[in-house]
């Protein structure tokens, strides 16, 4: 599994790095544009990520125009989204607002932080990102 993160505070972005990294490669972003930098050179390398951990309150490009971004080029590309990368959102936010938006976005999970690394763990299993 090729993973990333995409965190803005340090210390979240060690703590959500750990426990992907268990299971395959695991890179950071720390800003929305980062994110679809690396989505982008992911891509152009043939091996896209599989699960992408998104904050939302991130400075210079937050976490929802990210998601938005990153599925429109998947559709530019033709992706299924049977195929699409896997897109977690994981926030302290838990308003009903946000939780929409990201459902509306095509994001495959909505993760409060702290992580409940067990929920993590079963969410990767149901999504056959890592082995039952």
């Amino acid at each position: 599994m090729k993973t990333l993160i995409v965190e803005d505070d340090f210390t979240n972005r060690l703590v959500l790095q750990r426990f992907p990294s268990r299971y395959g490669e695991c890179h950071v972003a720390v800003n929305g544009k980062e994110a679809i930098e690396a989505f982008r050179l992911a891509r152009n390398d043939g091996r896209g990520y599989d699960l992408i951990c998104m904050d939302i309150l991130m400075p210079e490009m937050d976490g929802h125009q990210a998601v938005q971004e990153i599925r429109g080029l998947e559709k530019e590309e033709g992706i299924a989204p049977a195929t699409a990368v896997r897109i977690f959102m994981t926030t302290a936010l838990s308003d009903l607002p946000n939780v929409t938006k990201s459902a509306q976005e095509h994001c495959d999970d909505y993760l409060l932080k702290p992580i409940d690394t067990g929920r993590l763990l079963h969410d990767l299993k149901s999504f056959g990102l890592v082995p039952a």
